[in-house]
């Protein structure tokens, strides 16, 4: 199943190997998309659809230093050399549109401060051109404020197509602006976007309905991570979030929903793949800790539709051509994840 052909929304995927969006800062500090970041999304152009990292919608929200934005024409160029190469190679790619929220830094953003639902900032320190230092307490959002994100989503998304991407994948999960007003951990408001689950979907409704309208939902994919404690994230009920958003979404006609099933530190623990599948009607792509062998079985099994595959793709530029061959395959190096260059990015061998 997993070599088998899927509609997702406007494309027809001639397999269910889907890429994870993985953070890879090979931008540099301009946040500009490259030459280097072309070949590397182009060597795996045999996967169904490819995923970017997460990309800025809004200038001074860096998280992570060398990723790379979408707001300005010199990055919508830039970009255009990653869908042109990746397309010349017969594939299929979305943009992740991205807001940081609270996990911005102003060390890394020029002193500009961050924001979030809440004024509660991440725990722990963060890496930032200064330093190790302190993740900082952030500004909570005012109403018209929520309202130019949205549109800060809605120019991203339109600056997507722009630079010839398939669609956009909206970030709601890992810890980042759209999840801080999902999860009650984070969002301790008491006005219209705080308190019910209504109330803290009503952020992510408002992007999903302004972005949909601009590009077309079948050009508009969705990532939650309901579990992921990532960046001090927790939710009392995550399986009563997952129930009620994964039904929610059915309205939106999206193109897919991209659920993180687990937790990367094992906190958090419940099974929430089960109560997506039963609440959406649409496709279903599951991410983390998939074997190709996991991965076909829960599609056989119409568990979910595909699945998304992190450092294996990383790793394996060619992973649905080793899966097929039952070939070895490449051990990820986490100590070139995120240094800049060539290294761990685009030397992996094919078979």
């Amino acid at each position: 199943m997993l070599f088998s052909p899927l509609q997702v929304g406007a494309l027809s995927l001639p397999n269910r190997f889907i890429l994870a969006p993985l953070t890879r800062t090979r931008a540099g500090m301009e946040h500009l998309p490259n030459e280097l970041m072309a070949e590397y999304y182009a060597q795996r152009a045999t996967g169904g659809l490819l995923i970017t990292e997460c990309t800025m919608v809004t200038p001074g929200t860096s998280a992570f230093v060398a990723e790379p934005g979408v707001y300005s024409a010199e990055q919508i160029e830039g970009w255009k050399k990653t869908t042109a190469a990746v397309h010349a190679k017969g594939g299929r790619i979305f943009m992740q549109i991205w807001h940081a929220g609270r996990a911005a830094h102003p060390d890394i953003n020029g002193g500009k401060g961050s924001v979030s639902s809440s004024a509660i900032a991440i725990d722990g320190d963060i890496h930032t051109p200064n330093g190790k230092v302190p993740n900082a307490v952030p500004h909570a959002l005012s109403t018209d404020e929520i309202a130019a994100i949205v549109a800060d989503f809605v120019q991203g998304a339109k600056n997507a197509i722009a630079a010839g991407f398939d669609g956009v994948e909206v970030h709601g999960a890992n810890g980042y602006l759209i999840d801080q007003f999902l999860r009650d951990g984070a969002n301790k408001r008491t006005d219209a976007y705080g308190g019910s689950l209504e109330n803290r979907a009503r952020f992510l409704f408002e992007v999903l309905t302004a972005v949909t309208a601009a590009i077309g939902a079948d050009r508009v994919g969705l990532r939650l991570s309901p579990l992921n404690s990532y960046n001090s994230m927790v939710d009392s009920d995550p399986l009563g979030l997952m129930a009620f958003l994964a039904d929610k979404l059915n309205a939106f006609n999206l193109a897919y929903l991209h659920v993180m099933r687990a937790d990367f530190f094992g906190v958090q623990k419940a099974d929430v793949m089960p109560v997506a599948r039963e609440k959406y009607k649409g496709v279903l792509i599951g991410n983390m800790g998939y074997s190709p062998e996991e991965a076909e079985t829960a599609i056989t099994e119409g568990k979910l539709d595909a699945v998304a595959f992190g450092t294996a793709f990383l790793a394996n530029p060619d992973l649905p051509a080793r899966v097929k061959a039952k070939a070895a395959l490449n051990a990820p190096d986490s100590a070139t994840f995120y240094t800049p260059g060539p290294v761990g990015y685009t030397d992996y061998p094919t078979l």
